[in-house]
């Protein structure tokens, strides 16, 4: 937690230092409203403007929704392979609650509640796409940089707005506050919200800004990468059943790595078309997790003289290179030449970025009256070009390089993973610290006291773990939101009740704060023995998560003839464990085990076999064991024997890989299980899979040595 909350002090360092503010993002022209993405080169927001975001009001939030993607493209203008890149985004989305549960921005959204003050896990079901041939009606406004070449058109929001109730209407498809349509439109159509084009997605810049590279127009200035509106014809306050909520998602992906001789269309202002940078991080780096300015670096006085002395062709070339240092966009998808020969298949991951800003704001933000700051900004524009902060369950990372590549002219920087894809996503505003983040941190860590003796106190810490929503508004009936903060419960495994407190973090949790507070807790053992100390945290969007640790307790055993340690209960975010052993007529307990999977992905098994760390009280040998369902093994053709001695009633499982554990003495390890090839290549191909691990060990040193069984199933993914 201390460590959180050092990294969001430098996150709201690095957003400060750009005091300059872009228009209002929640904006009105003529008689339309609509949460606006304009183009920009500003990062983060002020500090007296993060202050304002809110929702006092509790108006509507979303818990759940179902996306369709309408790409409105009579003329086929949208490559294939753009829209695989856009449907497989969707289609990731619709798995983030599984896949990555906590490690992308949308993790996030959970903290931000409405009047009905429940914390819904983030939930967006792909209801899949159509591409709506129909054709466009006439121009409603006039593009201020039209394409010389293809099949151009300029049309404004009412347009959009008028074809999209069609098309509903037409196919029947469901409206109300648990369905988003996101209006796709191809290259050549510009999209205005007025039709004297006074806001467009298209922009006209002077010779000389394009000669200087500046962009100062009225015309820039105003120009917007997407948005998010509402059709709401009852007014209803909340929405209701016929509302219709929808994103506009014009091209703004620019036109690097195209080969203008295999398209139908070429841009008259290569500025104006060609760079897109400004609708996705605005030229900033989060290379090394840090934001900087994409700059050429510059000569030292022997590279300038050696340059001035070359050769006309020679200069072009360094030229070039440099050009390749500054600000450009990031295709993280990218990977070599495509279908049409060039290197254009994954522009789009601009137009990915724009659907998922639009996907953030739209469910905290639906109707444009609940969350957002004083001057108009949602919970993406308050991170407006951030992507350096990606606390996930592992601390997250920026991958990639800074400089773009020769053919692409674009970057792979990417700082989200989502299923199988990496993306380059903007970061969302955490209500908890005012800070930015691409994932949420929620990692329980336990300092435990060394060997101590029974009937002394001692004080269990958790205020080491990290928790990014650690705190959060909650509402009641009426009246403003009231601070509510995270839950830290304790379980000593003494048989003793569980102590469960709020843990507002820094300061320490102090009257007339929420109580009982649990971040720490002391607690004493009647009698000696090993027990399991399990800390069970809850963030303010209702995530969860377990970890145990072990303390030793000198002093006399329990009257019972049985252990008085615990081996009940040790759980993990991956993992539900249960021990079980049976002590001998002499006293002697079996050993006291815990386990928990250290893997993630499927796709690593080859190579990294899947990991476990485990803990015993004492010296023990044993066995780790891989077990999957014997039905979906066959299925696979996966070969293996059949385990046996499971509990009754416990399907049929086949074992796929093992480990002998040795230890001689107590404490923590861990053990590396291997799997075949052929099986590795088999569970390689499956999105998701649950094994169950099996951990058997028994005394060493024991006269008759009893056996500890803990079971506990475990799910990775692709």
């Amino acid at each position: 937690m201390r460590a959180i909350l050092l990294a969001l002090t430098v996150c709201s360092a690095v957003i400060a230092f750009s005091a300059a503010s872009a228009q209002a993002v929640v904006t009105t022209v003529g008689s339309t409203t609509v949460g606006l993405q304009p183009r920009t080169s500003t990062i983060g927001s002020t500090l007296a403007e993060r202050k304002t975001f809110s929702n006092n009001s509790g108006n509507v939030v979303l818990h759940g929704t179902g996306d369709y993607a309408i790409y409105w493209d009579p003329y086929d203008e949208l490559h294939q392979e753009w829209l695989t890149n856009i449907d497989t985004f969707f289609h990731q989305l619709g798995e983030v609650g599984t896949s990555e549960p906590l490690g992308t921005i949308f993790a996030a959204l959970t903290q931000y509640r409405d009047r009905g003050n429940t914390p819904t896990p983030f939930s967006a079901q792909y209801k899949g796409a159509y591409s709506d041939t129909s054709k466009f009606p006439a121009a409603g406004c006039t593009d201020p940089n039209p394409l010389a070449v293809g099949q151009e058109i300029c049309l404004t929001d009412a347009q959009l707005r008028e074809q999209l109730q069609s098309f509903i209407t037409t196919h029947d498809l469901p409206t109300g506050m648990s369905t988003v349509y996101f209006l796709i439109t191809p290259p050549g159509v510009t999209v205005c919200l007025d039709t004297a084009a006074t806001h467009c997605s298209d922009y006209k810049l002077s010779e000389e800004e394009e000669e200087q590279g500046k962009r100062n127009s009225a015309s820039y200035k105003n120009s917007f990468c997407s948005y998010h509106g509402d059709i709401n014809p009852d007014s209803a306050a909340e929405g209701d059943t016929k509302t219709i909520l929808y994103a506009a998602i014009p091209w703004s992906a620019g036109y690097e790595g195209e080969d203008f001789e295999y398209v139908p269309f070429a841009p008259a202002n290569p500025t104006a078309y060609n760079q897109a940078y400004d609708c996705q991080d605005g030229g900033w780096s989060a290379e090394k997790g840090e934001e900087n300015l994409e700059h050429a670096k510059e000569l030292s006085k022997e590279e300038k003289k050696a340059l001035e002395e070359d050769t006309a062709e020679v200069k072009a070339e360094i030229d070039k290179a440099r050009a390749l240092e500054g600000p450009h966009i990031e295709e993280p998808n990218q990977a070599g030449k495509g279908e049409w020969g060039d290197y254009a298949q994954a522009m789009t991951d601009v137009l990915v970025n724009q659907i998922s800003e639009q996907e953030a704001n739209i469910v905290t933000d639906p109707l444009m009256t609940s969350w957002h700051s004083t001057g108009g900004r949602e919970a993406t524009d308050m991170c407006r070009n951030f992507f350096a902060s990606t606390a996930g369950p592992t601390g997250g990372a920026v991958e990639g390089g800074a400089t773009a590549n020769t053919e692409t002219e674009a970057g792979d920087l990417s700082n989200t993973t989502v299923g199988a894809h990496r993306y380059y996503v903007n970061n969302v505003f955490n209500l908890s610290t005012h800070g930015c983040v691409g994932g949420v941190a929620l990692i329980p860590r336990i300092v435990v006291p060394d060997r101590i003796n029974a009937g002394e106190i001692a004080g269990f810490d958790g205020m080491e773990s990290s928790v990014s929503m650690i705190a959060g508004e909650a509402f009641g009936p009426s009246g403003p939101p009231q601070k509510t903060y995270a839950t830290f419960s304790w379980n000593f495994g003494d048989g003793t009740p569980e102590v469960t407190g709020f843990a507002p973090g820094a300061p320490t949790c102090e009257s007339p704060w929420l109580s009982p507070c649990a971040g720490s807790a002391f607690h004493s053992y009647q009698y000696g023995g090993t027990y399991n100390v399990t800390l069970r945290i809850t963030d303010v969007g209702g995530d969860t998560t377990a970890f145990t640790e072990q303390v030793s307790v000198t002093g006399p055993a329990a009257p019972s003839a049985s252990s008085t340690s615990s081996s009940s209960s040790s759980s993990s975010s991956t993992t539900s464990t249960t021990g079980t052993g049976t002590a001998l007529a002499t006293g002697v307990p079996a050993p006291v085990a815990a386990d928990a999977v250290l893997s993630h992905s499927l796709r690593t098994l080859a190579s990294n076999g899947v990991v476990v760390r485990y803990s015993v009280n004492e010296q023990v040998a044993g066995k780790c064991q891989v077990l999957m369902s014997a039905a979906l093994a066959h299925r696979l053709g996966i070969s293996g024997t059949l385990a046996k001695g499971l509990p009754a009633g416990t399907p049929p499982e086949l074992l796929i890989a093992q480990a002998i554990v040795v230890t001689t003495t107590g404490g923590h390890n861990s053990v590396k299980l291997l799997l075949s090839k052929r099986t590795a290549r088999r569970l390689a191909t499956q999105r998701k899979v649950t094994f169950m691990l099996r951990l058997m060990v028994r005394n060493a040193n024991a006269h008759e040595p009893l056996t500890s069984t803990v079971l506990s199933d475990f799910t990775l993914y692709h």
